[in-house]
């Protein structure tokens, strides 16, 4: 907002309050993430709150040039965003923005009380779709088994459980046909909600036939219908978190972003948790979270793959996935593998979706591509190199 910015100018007018006014909008703003749903409705209240501070200050900043262009720059942004010039507004009192059903804004007042010295909450990003390919909190990327039920997330606070199925006869591939989600109760912000999608069946409704939990006005927690049957999103503003649900075929995927002081409060019993500790051992496919590197005379079966029941070759393969995913990350491998395995286009899909929904809800930029490490020690933030499809064909081989 170069526009709305004092950039020294406001130190040559004393009595003018323009750069308290930004200093305040900006702290309003800073912890905000676009990406989420509830972005534009408190972007609009530090908008309108910025806009009241202009007006108290009209008379003694009317000839401060960075105050003019503060009050057309606050019009412009309204007008873009939709903002209604009535309506609250964001407060620099501590005890007016305390409030316990809206995470961002709790965590905010600690800070300004000083019980918190960051400055802003950190989240954390896990993932699921495919074959089925985890997302960890960490940023681990690891392929798995896991036939059944398994928990992604069992915390004090959410409660998430996915179902995997066998997809090819006689081969280990599974993917998610079933989740279930628990919000547990909290406070007065929402009783327990409990929702659960199965393949063909995604509901844009709790069990209980409700959208929303606690006060239909704070909307402490919501479900947001985007495709009908085929992709919806929940927002539980009072614990930061957002979820992601898509069904592509036959399967459904899972995204989901929670701060992370939330993900690591869970009791010793609950250490079971996919999202949080990657899968076991036993369950995975792929090996220390990198391909495996060809063993001295162990070659790649090629003659084994150049007709495979799939109906897709290594070449086409890796064509179709390039239609939809241009960088070559684990996201991209995963596809090819995928359509290897299966022969099921809606993989595809899923893979690109799945870096959709990375983009959109994942803190960090630099940390959506990860790439398959040419050695040991796993795929996660550090990862660098990247693999060649001769070893991805390798693992598939021995998969099957």
């Amino acid at each position: 907002l170069p526009s709305l910015l004092c950039l020294g100018d406001c130190q040559l007018h004393t009595s003018c309050g323009i750069h308290k006014c930004t200093t305040d909008f900006i702290s309003f703003t800073s912890h905000l993430n676009a990406a989420l749903e509830d972005f534009d409705l408190e972007f609009c209240n530090a908008l309108r709150a910025y806009s009241v501070c202009t007006y108290r200050n009209s008379k003694v900043c009317r000839g401060n040039l960075v105050y003019h262009f503060a009050v057309l720059g606050i019009g412009d942004l309204m007008t873009q965003r939709n903002c209604t010039k009535e309506g609250p507004t964001s407060s620099t009192n501590p005890e007016m923005t305390h409030d316990p059903c809206n995470y961002s804004r709790h965590t905010e007042a600690r800070k300004h009380q000083g019980r918190e010295k960051t400055s802003l909450p950190a989240y954390l990003f896990c993932g699921l779709f495919g074959d089925p390919h985890l997302r960890t909190f960490k940023d681990h990327f690891q392929t798995c088994k896991v036939e059944g039920a398994w928990p992604l997330i069992d915390n004090n606070y959410l409660s998430v459980q996915v179902t995997n199925v066998p997809v090819v006869p006689g081969s280990s591939a599974t993917a998610t046909n079933k989740i279930t989600i628990i919000f547990k109760s909290f406070q007065d912000c929402t009783d327990q909600k409990v929702y659960q999608a199965m393949t063909d069946d995604l509901p844009s409704a709790f069990v209980d036939g409700t959208t929303s939990g606690g006060d239909g006005n704070t909307r402490s927690l919501h479900i947001v219908e985007k495709v009908s049957g085929k992709y919806i999103e929940m927002h539980a503003r009072y614990i930061g978190t957002t979820v992601y649900i898509r069904q592509l075929g036959h399967y459904l995927t899972l995204a989901i972003r929670m701060p992370q002081e939330l993900v690591t409060a869970y009791e010793e019993s609950q250490d079971l948790q996919l999202c949080v500790n990657g899968c076991p051992s036993s369950e995975r496919i792929d090996h220390s979270g990198h391909l495996p590197l060809p063993v001295m005379g162990k070659l790649l079966p090629w003659g084994a793959v150049s007709h495979p029941l799939s109906g897709y070759t290594l070449e086409t393969a890796t064509t179709k996935c390039h239609e939809k995913i241009l960088v070559k990350d684990v996201y991209f491998y995963s596809c090819v593998f995928d359509l290897l395995t299966t022969g099921d286009a809606n993989f595809t899909a899923a893979a690109h979706s799945a870096l959709q929904d990375v983009e959109a809800l994942h803190p960090s930029k630099e940390y959506w591509h990860i790439f398959p490490r040419s050695g040991g020690g796993g795929v996660g933030r550090d990862s660098k190199f990247f693999v060649s499809l001769g070893l991805l064909c390798l693992i598939l081989v021995e998969y099957l």
